[in-house]
């Protein structure tokens, strides 16, 4: 039986040895927790914070987030193109997200900001008005990807192909430039 909890504040918890039980959390704290492995499918987080967490390798099959915040988390290989798709909505500060997965998600207005976003796969993704602050994004995938007033001034190490993403109105810095020429194989100095 799933159960509703409201206005909590979960310290210091290894979920791994006390699986976090089912349910629907909402305006919720969980501090310094470790997720690590584990399976928050079908659970709903509704406008709670993760600070300092360890949510590596945690399956999200039918997994809600609506407003949810994640700050200063390690955050490998999530899948989050296993979520819900109703109601979509995180941002992510301070995060170590590398080898995870948005395929097709459609999380307009996402942060990321100071974030470590290596090999992550934006296929299909639907990024519209999303900003990445300061970020890494070495090897990320970018395929058909809507990134329509994205703004990556700040960022750093993408490689985004112009001619299969729809790009109007993004926002690129001078010096990150060759990030959207690489494939043409020429030199910019």
């Amino acid at each position: 039986m799933p159960i509703f909890t409201v206005d909590e504040v979960y310290t210091r918890i290894d979920f791994k040895e006390t699986p976090l039980k089912n349910g629907n959390y909402e305006n919720c704290d969980f501090n310094n927790c470790d997720f690590s492995n584990g399976d928050l499918s079908e659970t709903q987080f509704v406008d709670s914070r993760f600070t300092n967490c360890n949510l590596s390798l945690v399956k999200l099959v039918k997994t809600s987030f609506r407003g949810v915040q994640f700050k200063d988390g390690k955050m490998l290989g999530l899948n989050f193109d296993d979520c819900s798709k109703s109601g979509l909505s995180f941002s992510f500060e301070n995060c170590l997200l590398n080898h995870s997965s948005f395929y097709k998600a459609k999380i307009k207005k996402t942060t990321f900001k100071n974030s470590q976003l290596q090999e992550i796969d934006f296929t299909e993704c639907d990024l519209t008005d999303s900003v990445f602050d300061n970020c890494d994004l070495e090897r990320t995938t970018f395929v058909n990807t809507i990134i329509e007033r994205v703004d990556f001034r700040t960022s750093r190490n993408y490689v985004i192909d112009p001619e299969i993403n729809r790009i109007r109105n993004a926002k690129f810095s001078l010096s990150q430039i060759a990030g959207l020429l690489r494939k043409y194989d020429i030199k910019i100095d």
